[in-house]
């Protein structure tokens, strides 16, 4: 064990010597090998998808090969996008700024750009300042890499589709005149794609004018053996006996990878999980009952990724019922990129594609987008939620959930309420009001998630983590006896998958001649507990 005073990190960049990170050379190497065939690219992933830590990365990793000038558009005013002139003037600016001290730029062409910065002895229109940058880059030693981070924050759609143009003229004729090796821009939006950001006036202002844009195909997403490198050295710093592949792999489950939600729950086990109650020290905080609680923490707090996703959500009502119908109706939805609102939830980062279709991105997500909108039906007053709100320290017994108790009353109450509705209702709303029941019991306490790959409109796997201890709940439409048959099949399996030795099934059975309740099987040595509504 060593002493070190690294942290995890979401606020900001990565930076090695102060944070825990993952590996990024082997990405590194794979940008490096675009920028060296001269290609111009974006980088654009969702908020907090750590654009910005692999490109100041990617800086220090070119700069012995390249001179580097890498600007972030968030520094330059709204205002200064509201003409050629002011733009040029601000662009200008920035390149001062960041190359400061550089030996490399010759005088005459820092004399030139100051003159542009200052606005003075010139019309600073774009195509002049790119002539200029171009008798930079031909006069340079070192071949020039432009890099602008935040390209979202260009608020006017006209002036910056100019710089775009410039961009593509120089591009294709860089045989004659090329102005820089490579230039990279970075942002939620691929500038294929900027009428999802910029409202077009005219037809010609929809398609971006940087066609010649190359495909980014490095994998931004930690992968398992990503994180557990990561843990690895937390570990030789504080030696908390943790089993690193098992947190990886549950880091993994929970996130799929996605940058901030993995060093977010990483942070949460090291400074507020570690020293609690109930986890007094690092030792026992870095367990899968640790780990658990800080996914609870997670999902209780405000953050500025959560704060971006639901404004989204709000603002566009179609993704919103896109993402409500495949969570509450297991609708599946094929893949199309050329689909607007298919489209949006994957540069926003809700969904993935997965094969021919899309999931949700992250189990993190998942559960948060289902808090969403249970709570709205929770604000609505539903009578399910207030049912299970009444009775719910009756289901808690020595810190374990007893999950009959839940099924039998959630039974009663149903038929009560809604045992006169027909198919579609259960269908449609079946497993919307079981977990509006479950949310208010193990709230606080506990969460749950919807295993993906059995969500569809016939069945639905609920898995349930509360005190350290999973259940897993199956909901289904009856489709008669053999179809019934093969769901407890289908059950007993993910039993075995997931070493439990009891399982619950929750049937909505439409045939009038129903039986209601609860009953208790043996089957292949496992307990299950089948309730009927």
């Amino acid at each position: 064990m060593r002493k070190s005073s690294r942290i995890f990190n979401v606020n900001g960049d990565c930076k090695p010597k102060i944070h825990y990170m993952v590996d990024l050379t082997g990405r590194l190497r794979q940008i490096k090998a675009m920028v060296d065939a001269g290609e111009y690219f974006t980088v654009n992933r969702a908020r907090q998808f750590g654009k910005t830590t692999i490109l100041k990365a990617l800086e220090r990793f070119l700069e012995d090969e390249y001179l580097v000038v890498s600007i972030d558009f968030q520094t330059i005013s709204q205002a200064d996008f509201a003409s050629e002139e002011l733009f040029s003037e601000a662009f200008a600016r920035e390149i001062l700024d960041v190359t400061e001290g550089y030996a490399e730029i010759p005088q005459d062409i820092r004399n030139e750009l100051e003159e542009f910065a200052a606005g003075t002895g010139r019309r600073a229109a774009l195509s002049l300042l790119f002539r200029c940058l171009a008798r930079w880059c031909r006069q340079s030693e070192k071949k020039i890499i432009l890099m602008v981070d935040e390209v979202d924050s260009a608020s006017n759609n006209q002036v910056f589709l100019d710089f775009l143009a410039l961009l593509r003229g120089y591009y294709i004729n860089r045989d004659k005149r090329s102005v820089f090796q490579s230039v990279i821009l970075a942002g939620v939006h691929d500038v294929k794609n900027l009428k999802r950001k910029i409202t077009a006036d005219r037809e010609e202002k929809v398609n971006s004018p940087w066609n010649i844009a190359a495909d980014f195909l490095v994998e931004m997403s930690f992968s398992v053996e990503d994180i557990e490198g990561m843990l690895r050295e937390y570990e030789e710093d504080h030696g908390t006996g943790m089993d690193t592949g098992e947190m990886s792999r549950m880091l993994y489950d929970y996130t799929d990878g996605y940058p901030f939600l993995v060093s977010r729950l990483c942070k949460l086990v090291d400074e507020q999980v570690a020293g609690s109650a109930r986890f007094p020290d690092r030792h026992s905080a870095w367990t899968r009952e640790g780990m658990l609680e800080a996914v609870n923490c997670l999902l209780g707090e405000k953050n500025t990724l959560f704060d971006s996703l639901i404004g989204k959500i709000e603002l566009y009502p179609d993704l919103k019922e896109m993402l409500y119908a495949m969570l509450f109706q297991g609708q599946s939805i094929i893949y199309n990129p050329d689909h607007d609102v298919i489209g949006m939830a994957e540069m926003y980062g809700f969904v993935k594609k997965d094969g021919g279709t899309v999931r949700i991105s992250n189990r993190i997500f998942e559960m948060r987008l289902y808090n969403l909108f249970l709570t709205t039906l929770q604000m609505q007053g539903t009578r399910m939620y207030r049912a299970a709100s009444q009775d719910k320290n009756q289901f808690i017994e020595n810190g374990r959930l007893n999950m009959r108790l839940v099924l039998e009353k959630f039974v009663r109450y149903f038929d009560e309420l809604y045992g006169d509705r027909g198919l579609a209702f259960y269908e449609e709303d079946g497993r919307r009001y079981f977990l509006l029941f479950l949310r208010p019991i193990i709230n606080g306490s506990g969460n749950y998630y919807i295993e993906a790959k059995t969500r569809n409109r016939e069945r639905t796997d609920v898995i349930i983590d509360y005190g350290g201890e999973q259940i897993v709940v199956e909901l289904k439409v009856w489709r008669g006896n053999a179809y019934h048959m093969r769901g407890e099949k289908q059950l007993l399996d993910y039993l075995e998958y997931y070493h439990l030795d009891r399982g619950y099934m929750l049937s909505f059975n439409f045939n009038k001649h129903k039986e209601i309740g609860v009953r208790e099987l043996l089957l292949d040595g496992k307990i299950l507990i089948e309730a009927v509504v």
